[in-house]
């Protein structure tokens, strides 16, 4: 007589895959790595065998069919396929050891190409900055007129601004007349920091003039308590006091010690860090946002509309032809003060973009390695 059979698992096709079943339990344990290594899943811990291993299929036969007392016998699903799936459960055991060693060495290529990147943009920073302070002192120990030369250094770096935006190097901004409003007292104060650094320049050492300036900090802390209602720490204010008492030992000791020098880099300090100030309650709201690149390349155009004229009141047309043929006539070597003249002019432009690209970068870095670590 035929032998009649019945199942008691659900149908072949709602079979799931041991990894795929395992994956969704959320167990740790492998039901295929397991068949594999123990050769049994009565080897398994039964906890862990009712959550990992596939549901069985059970069959009746016959007693001629089999010797065993029992009526009934564990099938293994689908038979015949346990060569291919021992493969495929190797297989894919490979690849999910491989993925995140993969990922590793490409978060770890990633951190060091934008630890590198940094380290370039700092010291071009420091570099370009260094050339600019080399060729403004030479130009200004010549030529003493420091409002024409702030005046050149913002003709040079408006030009090379529209010259980006022109061949596209750079987005072109779309700004509106709220924003220009918003931008001309920051370009006033920027126009001011720098004229007052030349003037600083030209009567004093370079050492002189930026051991004055490191005394920004000290203006910072008070400008933004007095506009932005930001009261400094008493570890703040502790950190200053160092900063002030070597300043003023400083000029004590200086040999080429002058008032004009020095009153000129302290509000060059000021108007420095009023700019700063003021940025930070301009383009408040987020449709009038705009990157500091871009920022710092209309407030470079703007200074120069406003230099031009005052320059012209302050120091007439120093910058003429003619001008500078009575100048070659008295000793002054012309096509020398305007090489450096144009070179201090590059290095001025280069390292106020580089310094923003450098803060800006590694602003985004830092915030990339908080959300790593959060995560």
């Amino acid at each position: 007589m035929q032998s009649t059979a019945f199942r008691l698992s659900p149908p072949l096709p709602s079979l799931r895959s041991p990894s795929l079943h395992s994956r969704r339990s959320g167990a740790c344990y492998d039901a295929v790595r397991a068949s594999a290594v123990a050769g049994s899943p009565d080897d398994v811990p039964p906890g862990l065998a009712a959550r990992c291993f596939p549901p069985r299929r059970w069959s009746s036969v016959s007693p001629s069919s089999s010797s065993s007392s029992s009526r009934l016998r564990p099938w293994s699903g689908v038979g015949g396929f346990g060569c291919e799936r021992e493969g495929r459960s190797r297989s894919l055991e490979a690849r999910a050891t491989s993925v995140p060693e993969a990922a590793g060495d490409g978060e770890k290529s990633g951190s060091v190409a934008r630890t590198l990147e940094l380290g370039l943009l700092f010291g071009f920073w420091y570099l370009f900055n260094i050339y600019f302070n080399i060729y403004n002192k030479q130009v200004l120990k010549v030529y003493h007129y420091p409002a024409t030369v702030t005046m050149v250094q913002f003709a040079v770096g408006s030009v090379l601004v529209l010259f980006m935006w022109t061949f596209n190097l750079y987005k072109r901004p779309n700004v509106s007349r709220s924003q220009l409003v918003a931008i001309v007292p920051l370009a006033v104060v920027h126009t001011l920091g720098n004229l007052f650094t030349n003037m600083s320049l030209g009567k004093v050492a370079v050492s002189f003039t930026h051991t004055i300036k490191a005394m920004e900090p000290f203006f910072s802390v008070i400008l933004s308590a007095m506009f932005l209602a930001e009261i400094p720490t008493l570890w703040v204010v502790g950190s200053l006091v160092p900063i002030v008492g070597g300043v003023a030992l400083a000029s004590l000791t200086e040999a080429s010690f002058n008032w004009v020098g020095f009153w000129s880099a302290m509000a060059s300090n000021l108007s420095n860090q009023s700019r700063n100030v003021l940025s930070k309650k301009v383009m408040v709201k987020k449709e009038e946002s705009m990157d500091n690149i871009t920022l710092f390349s209309i407030i470079t155009i703007m200074s120069f509309i406003i230099q031009f004229p005052a320059t012209c009141y302050l120091e007439g047309f120093k910058f003429t032809p003619g001008y500078f043929e009575l100048a070659a006539k008295s000793g002054l070597n012309v096509k020398q003060v305007l090489v450096r003249s144009l070179l201090a002019a590059l290095c001025f432009h280069a390292y106020q973009q580089v310094s923003l690209s450098f803060l800006c970068y590694s602003y985004k870095y830092l915030l990339l390695n908080l959300d790593f670590e959060w995560n």
